[in-house]
């Protein structure tokens, strides 16, 4: 295959994705969309659709192919060593008040809406399988490490960590994927008209939540934009994913694997972390600005990755 061919292909993947961002920009300002309904709609997604979706993906995989511990194992040390590699330029480059913020921003990638969508444009079932056993680790490590790091930070705040673990344990995406794991294990299958409900219902989860995506991007915030939101979307989009993504390619992950690794390392920064540090008490002008910025620069650092991991044929 061609350079040109590598490129157009890679377009076919990325651009679906985007383009349904876009959209949802465009009906935001159209007024045929408000906040009204990117709230109900998110709300729908988060604790229907997205869950429906993940657990269907799961329940019809073939674990034998998609379950690997080292994959899984590999991603949340991964993570860890983006959060302490981020935390550590922080200490040295950002200002005290705004470092829990910068933290976050950079390492907390929008895994289980964007790269769950690429996953399964790149990779079909096997990407959205993986995608979803995957968003088992992105959960438990996203929401603790960014409590840890916004904590640090609170001068006259306390921090309810029982409350915090029993949120995340009470997620629906991880109740997902701990209903959908045994099943499939056992090889059970469900009623026909059950599976065919269910994927009605799980259908609408990534085009409505990219459209709410795209009717929350703020030209305003880009505006706002300062030093710091601009490094820390730096770190996200290029930075980390360059350096976790050449990690993973030298412990000897090749394929398919690289390629949903580097997706959801190169996911643009998720939108929960703007309701977290507004909970939190922390700089939430800030997270819009880094989360506008990673999302519209996705298009081109995403589509980069994977065009040069394409051509080289190592996924």
């Amino acid at each position: 295959m061609g350079m040109l061919e590598v490129f157009q292909s890679t377009l076919e993947i990325t651009l679906p994705v985007f383009a349904m961002v876009f959209v949802g920009f465009a009906l935001k300002r159209l007024k045929w969309i408000d906040q009204a309904f990117v709230s109900t709609a998110s709300y729908l997604v988060f604790k229907g659709t997205l869950p429906m979706l993940i657990f269907l993906s799961i329940i019809d995989a073939d674990l034998d192919a998609t379950l690997n511990p080292h994959l899984l194992l590999f991603f949340a040390l991964a993570t860890l060593g983006s959060f302490l590699l981020a935390w550590g330029w922080a200490i040295l480059r950002v200002p005290r008040i705004e470092r829990g913020v910068y933290v976050q921003g950079a390492f907390r990638g929008n895994c289980g809406i964007v790269g769950l969508a690429l996953a399964a444009g790149m990779y079909g079932d096997y990407g959205l399988s993986t995608g979803g056993l995957l968003l088992g680790v992105v959960i438990v490590t996203y929401n603790a490490f960014s409590v840890v790091v916004l904590a640090s930070y609170q001068d006259d705040r306390s921090t309810d960590w029982r409350h915090i673990a029993a949120h995340i344990m009470r997620n629906p995406l991880i109740l997902a994927v701990v209903a959908a794991v045994p099943i499939a294990a056992m090889e059970w299958r469900l009623p026909g008209w059950l599976m065919t409900s269910g994927e009605y219902f799980a259908s609408l989860t990534l085009p409505l939540a990219l459209i709410c995506i795209g009717a929350t991007l703020s030209l305003g915030a880009l505006q706002r934009s300062g030093r710091i939101a601009l490094g820390a979307s730096f770190m996200k989009m290029v930075s980390l994913p360059l350096l976790a993504t050449t990690a993973a390619w030298l412990t000897g992950f090749s394929g398919r694997e690289l390629g949903v690794l580097f997706l959801f390392f190169a996911s643009p920064t998720a939108a929960a972390s703007f309701v977290m540090v507004k909970a939190m008490g922390g700089n939430a002008a800030l997270t819009a600005n880094i989360i506008a910025i990673t999302t519209l620069a996705s298009l081109f650092t995403i589509s980069t990755g994977v065009f040069l991991l394409r051509l080289t044929g190592l996924a």
